[in-house]
């Protein structure tokens, strides 16, 4: 089948706005190193994806010519609204945590002979071929972002070892090591948020906006450091920064993830039980069912156990709610939202180079 000319990565998100926005944060000391995000967005649907590793897949970017092609090295473990392969963030087997969240400012390079492929895709390229946030930098070089969907990203590994990666002025712009002194990041480049936490008192910032959110959760991550915590209390600190920055009938999920251990927890706000995944468990081998769980399930605690055999219907199920959900999405043809759902299921099995 054609693919459509539009590329569904290309319509979601076209309609977001500063009200609907996300934050990020990486928690590291004391031999522990926390990935927290809150997603914030008019509707909460998704399915949580156990991704497999070496697998040969094609970007499905519109109608380029040069779409990118890769075969995935590491298995994932994905939070997935818009669909099979179309990402919002997640975590490799390696450790790695890969987020989005929208940024007005992005401007994405220009045409050059680089393949090309879309945000949501961006995001799965890298967990599918990255085990650390220096591999995610230099991968993501070799790769161009074809869209109008403007969004910048957090990346970091199971080391603690941190980068913001935003798109401005049609070039590719990295913050880690010592040029990110906090490793956070809301809906403002990384540069205009860190020099407003450096004028602005922490007791002040207290709006829902991009730039106080992004001084509490500085605040509070710069103090994790500073006290030795459990493995449960960690968590529970994480919890409590999402809770802080949360925006009240808007922030849809709250995922922390551990990165040492391996392990996800989450909470939703159509389902605020805290339930948690270890992602060692899973089969990764390419070959192995995928597999699946709806992130607004009624349960609590580990739903590991949980996850049920990937089926096209529940695909596609997720997308008619989904892109019913979503202003621009909604006129999607039948056909369209069949390419969607089907064409992740014509990627076949292929050794790793």
């Amino acid at each position: 089948m054609k693919k459509p000319a539009c590329s569904v990565l290309v319509l979601v998100c076209l309609f977001l706005n500063q009200t609907f926005a996300c934050t990020t944060f990486c928690l590291r000391g004391k031999g522990e190193v926390l990935f927290g995000r809150n997603y914030d967005w008019s509707i909460g649907d998704a399915l949580i994806f156990v991704n497999k590793r070496g697998v040969a897949k094609t970007a499905t970017i519109g109608e380029s010519a040069n779409s990118a092609k890769w075969v995935s090295k590491y298995g994932s473990v994905t939070f997935n609204q818009y669909g099979r392969e179309n990402p919002t963030g997640g975590m490799n087997e390696m450790g790695l945590v890969v987020e989005e969240m929208w940024l007005d400012e992005t401007e994405y390079p220009k045409d050059d002979a680089r393949p090309t492929l879309g945000t949501q895709e961006w995001i799965q390229y890298l967990l599918d071929n990255s085990a650390t946030t220096a591999e995610a930098v230099k991968n993501a070089e070799g790769v161009r972002i074809v869209t109008d969907v403007k969004v910048h990203y957090l990346v970091s590994d199971k080391a603690g070892s941190t980068a913001s990666v935003e798109f401005v002025g049609g070039k590719m712009v990295v913050h880690t090591a010592g040029q990110l002194a906090v490793p956070a990041l809301t809906n403002d480049t990384y540069e205009k948020s860190i020099n407003y936490r450096r004028t602005s008192p922490f007791e002040k910032a207290t709006s829902a906006g991009s730039l106080d959110r992004f001084v509490r959760a500085a605040h509070r991550t710069e103090n994790f450091a500073r006290q030795p915590m459990s493995e449960q209390e960690a968590v529970n600190y994480a919890f409590e920064i999402l809770s802080n920055v949360a925006q009240k009938d808007y922030t849809q999920w709250n995922i922390v993830y551990d990165q040492k251990r391996g392990k996800i927890y989450f909470r939703t706000l159509q389902s605020p039980q805290i339930k948690s995944i270890d992602t060692k468990t899973f089969d990764y081998s390419c070959g192995t069912t995928v597999k699946i769980l709806d992130i607004n399930a009624k349960d609590s605690g580990d739903v590991t156990a949980k996850f049920a055999d990937y089926t096209r219907k529940a695909n596609r199920d997720l997308i008619e709610r989904s892109f019913n959900g979503t202003e621009g999405l909604k006129t999607l043809s039948a056909i369209e939202r069949f390419y969607v759902a089907s064409y992740p299921e014509a990627f076949t099995c292929s050794a790793v180079k």
